[in-house]
């Protein structure tokens, strides 16, 4: 008696005869599948082309997300040129806090923005941008090992921006030169959602680097 063929053996069979359907080209249009599409039986032909349509579609949907996401790269690298350009602006050292503050205002449309500087050259040490700097603010700056990106916990640095009450998430990017932190950059937003915890801060990093920079000659 003839054992009967299970499907796994009737599919490494095709596989292994690719030319058995170009032997036998009628049964095409007799093989009767179940289209999960229409609920009705289909040849064999018609649920190839569903399977080819469906895995288009997918491939376009993936195309027009892969778009979506280079159009908001390009979007974000136009802005940090701005930033960045309007940095460069700012010739006097002294001018360059406010320019990467404001900056970031008026290129990422960041609703508020603030920075505080310290271990300066005596010529800031009255400057706005280096007043008001607890040591608990210091501290918690050189503990900071990447961007904080969340929740306003009531911090202290966040007062820097006026109206600490009404920001609901900020941004604490650390500013660094040889190791060491000299400053603190706050970003705020009334919207619980526009700094947290789920977002990558790698492109904070950047702000961070760029800024430190940029400011590192007023340091003593």
């Amino acid at each position: 008696m003839t054992a009967p063929l299970d499907s796994a053996a009737v599919a490494q069979y095709l596989l292994d005869h690719p030319h058995f359907f170009e032997e036998h080209a009628g049964l095409l249009g007799e093989v009767k599948l179940s289209s999960p599409l229409t609920g009705r039986a289909v040849s064999l032909q018609e649920r190839q082309m569903e399977v080819m349509r469906a895995k288009y579609n997918a491939l376009e949907l993936r195309m027009a997300e892969l778009m979506r996401r280079a159009e908001e790269n390009n979007a974000i690298a136009n802005r940090f040129h701005g930033w960045t350009q309007q940095l460069l602006r700012a010739d006097a050292p002294g001018a360059r806090p406010d320019a990467v503050a404001q900056g970031l205002v008026k290129h990422f449309m960041v609703p508020q923005a603030s920075l505080r500087l310290w271990n300066l050259a005596a010529e800031y040490a009255d400057a706005p941008f280096s007043s008001g700097v607890s040591d608990d603010v210091r501290l918690f700056t050189n503990s900071l090992r990447a961007p904080y990106c969340g929740a306003n916990k009531d911090f202290e640095a966040v007062r820097w921006l006026g109206e600490a009450d009404g920001i609901r998430s900020t941004a604490l990017i650390p500013l660094r030169a040889g190791g060491s932190a000299f400053g603190l950059l706050v970003l705020g937003s009334p919207d619980a959602e526009r700094f947290n915890a789920a977002m990558a801060t790698d492109f904070l990093v950047h702000i961070g680097e760029t800024a430190s920079t940029a400011l590192a000659p007023l340091k003593a």
